[in-house]
């Protein structure tokens, strides 16, 4: 599998990596699934203290025993919670990112953090306390990087001005653009990679996915979907499928370093990683050159329709 250097860092990443989320709370089904990724190329894992509350950094943890040299290992901190209140609260102050650390650590089984994100974040965060325990975590050897993991153009701008973020995790898909507009220039322009999630937008954009259309995807109609997923298999042809078009299409952009769907079956692994075999996408279906290649309907962040080319 094709690897990319994750910003300015050393980290050597797998274009497609492992969204772990999708992995579910049973250990000896995500161990294997995990391992199977990385029989398969697949050197980045990404979790988060907040999945399953703290379960699925458990399970990775002990996917990787053993394989710890094999794996860049991405998790997230910054949702805290609270004992006898229901639902997480939101904390990036430095004593609870010091303190959360150790905990990940503990439920992963290893002594560092190859890139350790913020969870989130709005620009009323005490931003400069945050930067500093994320830059003391490096400095002691607990982290190798950090970065965010945001869709706030705004917070994401003062990172990549204010700190030594590698990385920002940004949703990113066809159906799922925003980033295009300023997000992606900034990050592309300043040396910090992308990592996409949702690059087959939650399966509406694979082949079968038409239920999930029905349920629609963020503020798109029904038909919209349809239409979306009726002109991509045309454009997929036969050589590649729609979710593996549309992973490929995330990928196109050269601020992004990986995308990172989900899995929570050897057949839906096997199918992302596969697409890591299909050549990319030419400059003519490249997202940023929308004067040529098939039509697809797109919407921007103003919510109204436009008509993009692939």
């Amino acid at each position: 599998m094709k690897k990319n250097r994750l910003g300015s860092s050393d980290l050597l990443v797998g274009e497609i990596g492992l969204g772990c989320m999708s992995i579910g709370t049973e250990e000896q089904q995500g161990v294997h699934l995990i391992h199977e990724a990385l029989d398969r190329g697949i050197n980045l894992l990404d979790t988060a203290d907040l999945y399953h509350h703290g379960r699925n950094e458990e399970i990775v943890g002990a996917a990787i025993r053993g394989r710890r040299q094999d794996v860049i290992l991405a998790t997230k901190v910054g949702n805290r919670r609270i004992p006898g209140q229901e639902g997480w609260g939101w904390d990036p102050s430095k004593p609870y990112i010091l303190s959360a650390v150790k905990e990940s650590l503990r439920r992963l089984g290893t002594d560092y953090i190859d890139l350790y994100q913020l969870h989130g974040g709005t620009i009323d965060d005490p931003m400069d306390e945050t930067i500093e325990a994320f830059e003391q975590l490096k400095s002691e050897g607990v982290i190798r990087y950090y970065g965010i993991s945001s869709i706030r153009p705004h917070v994401i701008r003062e990172y990549a001005q204010r700190s030594n973020i590698v990385s920002v995790m940004n949703q990113y898909s066809l159906l799922d653009r925003r980033a295009e507009e300023e997000v992606l220039p900034l990050l592309q322009e300043r040396g910090i990679s992308v990592i996409a999630r949702g690059p087959v937008a939650s399966g509406v954009l694979v082949d079968g996915g038409g239920e999930k259309a029905a349920k629609g995807y963020l503020d798109y109609e029904e038909a919209e979907l349809l239409d979306v997923r009726k002109q991509l298999k045309t454009f997929a042809g036969a050589d590649r499928s729609m979710g593996q078009t549309a992973i490929r299409y995330s990928l196109s952009h050269p601020a992004v370093a990986a995308v990172i769907p989900g899995a929570s079956s050897l057949g839906q692994l096997e199918h992302n990683t596969a697409a890591a075999d299909i050549p990319p996408l030419t400059g003519q279906e490249r997202p940023y050159n929308k004067s040529a290649g098939p039509i697809v309907m797109m919407r921007s962040t103003a919510d109204t329709v436009n008509v993009y080319s692939l």
